[in-house]
Order: structure tokens, then sequence, then C-alpha cells
């Protein structure tokens, strides 16, 4: 009696067991009628805004993170390949429902004795892997085969092997292929043996069995896995799928892998091996033509499978969308005249500002060929650098900031200590406009601390964003991760007075006898600044493009483009890792990502303003060719005042109002008849770098001053070392490690150094490079100390988020 109750109470707490794991993970199971592919007809037409084709949609099926969109029927593939798939891989699979309990009995047992939970997965679980959990990729968890095993069950019932077969000989991974991976059996036999899946030989099917569990290991040992054929031939023959005679037949039939040279004995034993040419793998894989707005195409998949299914997607019938073709191409001539470091990609992004609709993507460096499945302008996510940095001071602005406002460029206190991108500082108070144009980190970081992080963290979400978790400051900085599509959509509010539009690709969708299948709703935007705030925010970025020449060491200047207005901001992470450029125009709003798809550092030459910035100019300058000139629309309430020899744009009521000097306390002062709000002394502060000799005649440098951001070209005197950086200011710093005040009126006494300060009407312009410390651009006799935008810190500090550097002024 006690052994039943024991078995019910057992029975019981496996129900249990199995109803919570159906509640946790069975409920949003993927549909499994969208394996059906194979059958349709993939000729469903996509349009562009104009009502232009632009290309088909194809039906593909996934194999990790590869695709095959060259699929087969099961007809067209050698029978003795299907008998030999199955008896290595599955030699139940006309018995079991989906699921061989013998197999996972085995795999239990595997995975006590060596910690490894794959071994037991039928044919048809691989197919739903590979398909339907794509996304899961191979995790070996729990959910996954708990998912596997239903969808298994459900992929049974609604198809018959032949079918579930059919599909696994088109998802098999089967090695590395050089510019694409070898995915499906028709690319395996062209790439393996020069030949269709069809003519496939017992032989030939054998051995590309045999590579399957590690192809690019064993394709590379020929001789080594050679008995793993005989072992497979016997199998077959036990199974009743071969006779012996045949079995002996294929073990003596010569066989000539791609690559290889190899002797043969008349026994079946190999006398010599030899891999002479690895890389014919990938001469017998011609690559297909290029396909205008193949990732484009890509993501309008993605976006309607969830919304239609990929039966109703791929049966035939028509997509409209907001692709311009003219920016698409333009785009895709960029993408392929793109000069970028050996190893690095990219993924360029175009959005139109006006309702949020994607006009162009390309995913990768197109290089003439069909590109690699990965979309990096829309799959990848990426730290953003300092391109994230006009969002934050915008969000200043927003809580009444001025961009005339100063912040001090030095040293923080505390355990974070981030870095300007050569290291040095002035330890003086910079203006906003000043601080965006050079990119420094320090003031950028003091603004995040006195305008709040929880603030920006919501600002960052209202602008389709995710902010990481316990980002801390370093948020301020970069260590964001975003797609370039995220990023041009983060900077279209900019462009349209403040309106977010999350980034859509699809107008309508019809079947094949012209009845609406999904009609996208109009675009609903969400205001994210108020139209003079976004107005300030423009006016910045546009700052940052042409404020400075490239010779002065502007950090974006290659984004302008004759004839329109240009905003935007480049951005570089640690050890040149990310490269990007985001940028507006009054029509466009886009962002490039430049790096290595598998991360690295990119080389040390390396700068967001030369790579990534050429690339996003290219590109929108094409999609604007032909079209009127648009201004950006100015609304009303805004005024324009010159601080330090520059042009910036204030609310009318601020823009008499007395500059605010701030430190990141939160506490800054009033203006110039006000005390200066006092940064904390840090524990240890360094002197400010001394300024470097004046160059000889002889040397290779020019021996001319650079310009000053806000001083013109024929102001300069003709004699560098005549030029007093700093003119009206006292030391750099005093013991008490607040910066000497630069704007109070005369003969006010300084309470810290007793230095007197310069007249609000004689203010000096924020530091001259050059000759100065700290924001000067890095000359080609101090390279960066890392390759990067920003030197090493110390020990124990979170590494993320450089500020930009500007290249040599040579």
């Amino acid at each position: 009696m006690r052994f039943f109750t024991g078995l019910g109470v057992l029975l019981l707490l496996g129900a249990a067991g199995a109803g919570g794991l159906w509640w946790m993970w069975g409920r949003d199971l993927p549909s499994v009628q969208d394996l059906d592919v194979l059958e349709l007809s993939g000729k469903t037409r996509v349009y562009d805004r104009t009502g232009a084709l632009v290309g088909t949609l194809t039906p593909s099926l996934g194999s990790g993170n590869s695709v095959n969109r060259d699929l087969l029927k099961l007809n067209e593939i050698s029978p003795w390949l299907q008998k030999a798939i199955v008896t290595s891989e599955d030699r139940r699979f006309f018995e079991h429902h989906g699921v061989d309990y013998l197999g996972i009995a085995r795999g239990l047992i595997k995975g006590l004795l060596k910690n490894d939970l794959e071994g037991g997965s039928s044919i048809t679980q691989q197919v739903v892997k590979n398909t339907l959990l794509a996304d899961l990729h191979s995790a070996r968890t729990p959910e996954r085969k708990f998912k596997e095993a239903l969808l298994a069950y459900q992929l049974e019932r609604n198809f018959n092997k032949d079918q579930i077969l059919n599909a696994y000989l088109n998802v098999i991974y089967w090695g590395d292929g050089g510019r694409s991976d070898i995915v499906g059996a028709g690319t395996a036999a062209q790439a393996y043996f020069r030949k269709s899946a069809a003519d496939l030989n017992l032989a030939e099917s054998v051995y590309l069995t045999t590579i399957v569990p590690a192809p690019n290991s064993r394709y590379k040992n020929f001789k080594a896995y050679r008995p793993l054929m005989k072992d497979l031939l016997g199998r077959m023959v036990e199974d009743g799928r071969i006779t012996q005679a045949e079995a002996d037949a294929a073990w003596k039939t010569p066989i000539y892998p791609a690559g290889w040279r190899i002797g043969w004995n008349d026994d079946g034993t190999v006398r010599s091996a030899v891999l002479e040419n690895p890389a014919r793998l990938q001469e017998n894989m011609p690559p297909p033509p290029m396909q205008t707005a193949f990732h484009y195409l890509q993501a309008v998949e993605r976006e309607l499978i969830p919304k239609i299914g990929r039966k109703a997607l791929f049966a035939g019938g028509k997509v409209y969308t907001g692709l311009d073709l003219q920016a698409q191409q333009a785009s895709e001539r960029a993408s392929l005249n793109a000069r970028l470091p050996d190893g690095a990609t990219l993924g360029l992004a175009l959005v139109s500002p006006k309702n949020g609709e994607v006009l162009a993507l390309v995913g990768q460096k197109l290089t003439g060929g069909r590109p690699p499945d990965w979309n990096n302008a829309v799959q990848a996510q990426r730290q953003v650098g300092s391109s994230i940095k006009p969002l934050l001071y915008t969000l200043a602005l927003e809580k009444g900031w001025k961009q005339s406002d100063t912040v001090l460029d030095a040293p923080l206190q505390g355990d974070y200590q981030p870095q300007n991108y050569d290291g040095r500082w002035t330890g003086r108070y910079v203006t906003m406009r000043y601080a965006l144009d050079h990119s420094l980190n320090l003031p950028t970081v003091r603004i995040a601390q006195e305008v709040g992080l929880a603030d920006f963290e919501k600002k960052l979400r209202e602008l389709g964003l995710t902010p990481p978790e316990d980002a801390g400051l370093s948020l301020s900085i970069g260590t964001l991760e975003a797609s370039p599509l995220q990023m041009a959509a983060a900077y279209a509010p900019f462009a349209n007075g403040g309106i977010y539009y999350a980034p859509t690709l699809v107008r309508r969708v019809e079947d094949d006898r012209g009845q609406t299948l999904y009609a996208r709703p109009a675009p609903q935007g969400r205001r994210v600044w108020d139209v003079r705030t976004a107005w300030l925010g423009l006016d910045m970025i546009r700052g940052v493009v042409n404020d400075l020449t490239e010779y002065q060491g502007g950090l974006a200047t290659r984004a302008q483009i004759p004839g329109w207005d240009v905003g935007g901001k480049t951005g570089t992470t640690n050890d040149v890792k990310d490269l990007w450029f985001a940028g507006v125009t009054p029509a466009v709003a886009g962002a490039v990502w430049v790096g290595k798809q598998a991360g690295g550092a990119l080389p040390g030459w390396a700068y967001s303003g030369e790579i990534p910035t050429p690339v996003w100019q290219q590109a929108v300058a094409g999609a604007l060719t032909g079209q009127p000139h648009q201004p950006f629309t100015e609304p009303g309430g805004i005024t324009s005042r010159v601080v330090r020899q520059v042009e910036m744009a204030f609310r009318e009521e601020e823009a008499d109002q007395e500059q605010v000097a701030r430190d990141g306390s939160g506490d800054g002062g009033g203006g110039f008849f006000s005390r200066r709000g006092r940064a904390p002394a840090p524990q240890s502060v360094p002197e400010p770098l001394p300024q470097p000799e004046p160059v000889q005649p002889d040397a290779e440098a020019p021996a001319q001053e650079i310009p000053s951001l806000e001083e013109p070209l024929d102001s300069l005197p003709a004699d560098p070392s005549s030029v007093d950086p700093f003119p009206g200011e006292g030391p750099a710093q005093d013991p008490s490690g607040v910066s000497p005040n630069d704007s109070m009126p005369q003969e006010v006494p300084q309470q810290d150094s007793g230095e007197t300060a310069t007249p609000p009407e004689a203010l000096p312009a924020d530091p001259v490079p050059e000759n100065g410390p700290a924001e000067a651009p890095p000359f080609p006799e101090q390279p960066r100390q890392d390759g990067g935008d920003l030197p090493l810190p110390p020990e124990g500090f979170f590494q993320n988020g450089a500020g930009d550097a500007a290249p040599p002024a040579f």
C-alpha cells in the first residue's frame, strides 16, 4: 500500500512539475506551421515608397546565425545522402514521434558522466532548434530542451517524415566556406564536390555525413576520420538501407573533397592525403550577385513574420515599404566605397525624421557579392561612445541650462576617474558648447552628475534606447549599447522639433488576390523634447560639424554636405573597438557603426571622424541628391548671441542671463556677480601638463598656432609664442583644486587665488589649442596612449566610453 501511495505522490509531483514548466516556457511557442516554407512560391514582391519594385522575398531556413536561401525539395537531394543522414543522426527517425526516448536516455547518461546535455536530440528536435528556436541558438538550457520536445511533437503531427527530413537537410551546417557558411545539402555538394546535391554518390554522401558533427576540423584531417566512413556504411547495412555489396563498392570508390590530393589503394585504403588548397571550398561557391536592399528585405521579413506569419508572407503577394530606393542605392555605394581597417565591417541606417520610416539599411561592408546574413544595422548592439553626449547635453538644456554655461574641466573626486581623450585637463571652466565640440569627458561626467543619472536613463528610454543596469556615470560617455537604427531614430527628434517615432519599414501587405493582410497604423510620434529644447540641441550638434575646421581639430567636418545643414556627433569606445557617427539633416537622420564583427580593437590610427563619418556623408548626400534644399525650421522664441566669439542659440528669455558655472555638484554659481560653485577638491590633484616647447622653424610640424574654436583666423598673431593661451586669467589651478574664476567682473577678488577676473565684455575664448593644455587634439609627436580616444585609466576604473580624438593636425 505504501508503494502505491508513494507512486501516486511521485505522479502528482511529476504532473505539477510539468505544469510548472508549461507555465514558464510553454505558453508562447512559435507556430510549427512556419516550416511549410519549402512548399511556398517565394514570389512575394517588395516595393519602395514610390511603388518601384525592389526585389522578392525568398523563403529561408536558419542554421544558428546562418541562413539558407537556396532551399531544395527532397527529390533534388541524393537518396544516398538521405539514408546516410538518418542512420548517422537518428536511426529511429521513422519510428519515434518527434522525441526519441532511447536517445534521451543515452543523452542523460552522457550528461551525468560528462556534464553534456546535447546527446539524444532527434532530427525533428534539431529542425526545431535551428529554425523555430534559432534565437536560443545552441544554448544548453532546460528551457530549450523543454521547448524542443513540445515543438517536436507538434511538428510530427503537422508534417510527415519526408517533409521534416527535407527541412533538416536544408539547415545542416557543413562548415566555414570563407565568405559565407556552408549551409544545406545543395551548398555542401557544390562546395565539397562541385556538383548538385542530386548527383552525390554513396561514397560522397557518406563522407559529407561523417563530417557533420565537426565539419571544420574533420575536413582538415581526411585520414584520421576515414574509418568513420566504413563504420557508417556498416550501420547502414545493419539498418537495411543499403546492401553489403553497395557498401563494399562505396568503400573502394575514390573521392576527392575540394582542396585535397589523395592517393588511393585498390582496397579502399588511403595511400596519401595532402590538403593543398582549403580555399577551394570558397572557390567552389561563387558568390551570387549582390541583391539591392538585401538587408532591408531581410529586416522586412523580421518585422512581418510576427504580424502575419511565414506562410502568408511567402505565399506570394505584395509588400509596400517606406524604403527610398535612391537612399538605399546611395547607402550601398557608400558601403562599397568605404575604406575600413582590415577585418572591420559596418552597419548603416537612415530614417525619415517626419515619421520614423526606415529609408535605407546596409548591414555589412559590401564587397560586390551577397553579404553575410547578419544585419549590423538592426541586430548589432554596440557601445555608442561619445555619440550619446548630445542626448545628455540636450537634457541639461531642457532643465534650463544654456550652452554658454560653463563646466569644470578637472579630475573628479572618488573612485570613478575618467579622463579626457588625451589624458590632459585644464582645471578651468569651459562652455558646454566647447565641451561638446571637443568631446571632453570630464565636463560631460560633471553634467551627468548634476542633471541626474535617473533622469538621463528615463530620457534614453523615451528615445527608444535601453541603458544598461548599474552603468553609473560611465553611461554619460557611452557605455550604452545600441544598433545604428536605434541611434538614427534617437537623433531624428533633433530635426523634427522633438518628436520620437519608433522606426518602421512596412506600410502595407497584400495577398496574391490584392486583399490587405496588414496595414500599418499612421505613425504616432511621442514628444521627447519641447520644440525649443530640440532646436537648442540641434544648434549644438551643428556646432560639432561646423564650429571647427579640420585643421583646428574638428571632429566631424567630413560630415558636411554642400548646400545642406548638417548636425551630428562622432563616437569612439575604449581601445577603438567601435567607431560611430550619428547625424541629421532636415530630411534624413542616420547613423553608421564601424567595427569588427566578433569584437576587438581597431588600429590606433582609426578615427571616428575619418572612417564612419565619410560613409555617412556619402550615403546621406546621395539620398538628398536632386531634392530641393530644406532648411531646419526654427521655432518661435529663439534668438542668438555671440558668446566667446561663437554664435549660439538661446531661448529669448534666457539670452541675456548671466552664464552659470557648474562643477557637477548641483550647486552652480549664479553668474558673473555670484561666487562660482566649487568643485570638490580631489584627494590628490595632478598638475596640468606643461605646455609643449615651441616648434622650431626647421621642424616637420607646422610652426603656426592652431586657431581657437572661438577666435577668427585673421585675428591670430603671426608669432605663436606671443599668444597667451588664457589671457587675463591666473594659474590653471590653485592648491584647493578649484579653478580660477574667468567670468567675474573686473576687480572682484577671487576668494581662492586672489586673482582678479576679466569683466564680462572681455571674456576670453575657451582655452586655445596647441600651446594650452588639455583640449588640444593630439599632435604627431603626441600619439594616443592606447590607440583610442581615452588613455588607459587607473586600475579598477570601468574602462568603457571614451571621448573622441581628432586626427593629428598636419
